[in-house]
């Protein structure tokens, strides 16, 4: 495991941490102001997937950006648009402004996350790979889990409230200009032109890409509705916006367990257990919330399962491929990540409305059905062997 003791490595966790602690105050503020304001869930949940938005609109872009101008050089740039876009909120209520700005913002977090996680999957071999990338996700769950602790201390101070998440990103820049090297995993090679195209790495990853993009849901909207469904359940505001840390708490204590069991007992395996408890934990919350020893218990189970989804699709990845056909299915994972943050949160806010808060947990217990699905007839079809 000589990877994770490399400064780039511990420079490079430590920068992209400090970002979810960032990312874990921006989203649930977002829809704490605009819930002040007098906007419903339909528009939080609007105003969400245009972050989902922009990172769609770049992640084709993302492989050819970065190695013309460099990972490191990339991660700087995407920390100050972050930090810029998330200040300007500060200064104008204007609803389209605002979506211009969260648009700007999830464009710069999907080239972070891109070259972040293809950094990660390098530096691992396959014996230690699982722990590796838990590492990387733990750090970035326990940044981003005390996000929505933040929001509930700021989130009475209107007039400094987004500079001060603003500014939050800006603490990433002394880690970042420690990083001296390069992720060789974004330089495809110019003798393997015929590999690693979307087209033929696609067809190999299902499980990956509806993993991906059910975490990506339950994340983003851990971290923007369900405080509003805890709100819809009698609790209140303050302790509805905990909801999230509680989930986000059970991703960052269980990602490295995670790991060290796929590890030891096999990837695939763990990685459908992980679906297998969140289908049959999630309908159970409505219940639970009137019920709090066992409603937050549930959260911390549910969020680490769910994380395990994700950090466990990462793995494959780094399992799966090589060189070139590594780029391209960070690439996939990222957009994944992006239509299923864009369209979500849409659908949820809407259900939500028409239907009722409960439409949440019925949005995201579909999502994991969709991944278990995938999984098996990922293992009926046998697509796991390494590309490259």
């Amino acid at each position: 495991m000589k990877g994770i003791l490399s400064r780039d490595f511990l420079a490079l966790i430590l920068s992209v941490a400090v970002v979810g602690l960032g990312l874990g105050a921006t989203l649930p503020l977002t829809a704490l102001a605009l819930t002040q304001s007098g906007h419903g869930s339909g528009v939080v949940g609007l105003m969400t997937a245009m972050q989902a938005g922009g990172g769609l609109l770049i992640a084709p872009f993302a492989g050819r950006v970065t190695t013309r101008y460099g990972a490191r050089e990339i991660i700087v740039v995407t920390v100050l648009l972050a930090a810029c876009a998330t200040i300007a909120m500060q200064f104008t209520s204007n609803l389209w402004l605002w979506a211009a700005l969260r648009l700007v913002f999830g464009a710069a977090l999907m080239l972070l996350f891109t070259i972040g996680e293809a950094w990660v999957t390098q530096l691992a071999d396959d014996a230690t790979r699982g722990r590796v990338v838990a590492i990387y996700a733990t750090n970035f769950t326990l940044f981003q889990m005390t996000g929505p602790v933040l929001v509930s201390v700021i989130g009475g101070w209107p007039a400094w409230r987004f500079a001060i998440c603003g500014a939050i990103f800006l603490l990433a820049l002394p880690a970042l200009a420690s990083i001296r090297g390069q992720p060789h995993a974004l330089a495809p090679d110019p003798d393997e032109s015929g590999h690693g195209d979307w087209r033929d790495v696609l067809p190999r990853m299902p499980a990956l890409v509806i993993g991906t993009g059910f975490f990506a849901l339950f994340d983003t909207l851990a971290l923007s509705l369900m405080p509003l469904f805890a709100m819809a359940h009698g609790v209140s505001q303050d302790l509805g916006v905990l909801f999230a840390s509680a989930i986000l708490l059970g991703d960052t204590t269980m990602q490295f367990p995670t790991g060290w069991l796929a590890d030891r007992f096999g990837r695939a395996k763990v990685h459908a257990g992980a679906g297998g408890v969140v289908v049959a934990l999630l309908p159970v919350l409505p219940w639970a919330v009137a019920t709090p020893w066992l409603c937050w218990p549930l959260l911390f189970v549910t969020g680490a399962a769910a994380g395990s989804v994700y950090t466990l699709s990462l793995v494959a990845c780094g399992e799966r491929f090589r060189g070139p056909s590594l780029v391209s299915a960070t690439a996939i994972v990222g957009a994944s990540w992006s239509v299923a943050s864009f369209g979500g949160p849409i659908i949820a806010g809407t259900l939500m409305q028409r239907v009722g808060a409960d439409a949440l947990v019925g949005v995201l217990t579909t999502a994991a059905g969709a991944f278990l699905v995938a999984a098996w007839w990922e293992r009926r079809r046998g697509t796991e062997r390494v590309s490259g």
